[in-house]
C-alpha cells in the first residue's frame, strides 16, 4: 500500500529523520531502507525524496557531506544535526499523540470486528 501524497507530506520527513538518527546515509541508501523497513508502505522515488532532502537541509535538520565510497564514487552523505534531533523528538511525541487518537477511534492496523 502507498501512503497517499498529503499523508506523506507529514509522514516522509519525520522518516527520513528517524533513518538519520541512526547514521548518515546517501540517498539511495535512503530509498532502499524507506521502503524495506516499511514494506513499501514508504516507498518513495528520487523525484520525491530529494527535494525533501534539500528541504531538511535548508531548514537546517540535516547536513550534507560529499564522501567517497569504497566504490570511488563520491556521494552525498546526509546527517542530523542538533536542530534536526531536537526536531525529530518533537516530532515523535506528535506521532506518537496522533496514533493513541487514532487507535481511541478504533483506527488499528487489526480492527476488531465490532469497531466497523
Amino acid at each position: 500500500m502507498r501512503i497517499e501524497t498529503e499523508l506523506m507530506r507529514g509522514a516522509g520527513p519525520v522518516a527520513v529523520l528517524k533513518l538519520l538518527e541512526r547514521r548518515a546515509m546517501y540517498g539511495y541508501e535512503l530509498i532502499e531502507a524507506l521502503a524495506q523497513r516499511t514494506e513499501g508502505v514508504l516507498d518513495m522515488g528520487q523525484s520525491t525524496l530529494y527535494p525533501l532532502l534539500y528541504n531538511l537541509e535548508a531548514k537546517g535538520l540535516i547536513v550534507g557531506e560529499w564522501r567517497e565510497a569504497e566504490s570511488g564514487r563520491n556521494r552525498k552523505y546526509y546527517r542530523l544535526t542538533g536542530k534536526g534531533r531536537r526536531r525529530l523528538a518533537h516530532d515523535t511525541k506528535q506521532w506518537s499523540a496522533l496514533s493513541t487518537a487514532m487507535q481511541a477511534l478504533g483506527i488499528t492496523a487489526n480492527p476488531s470486528p465490532e469497531v466497523r
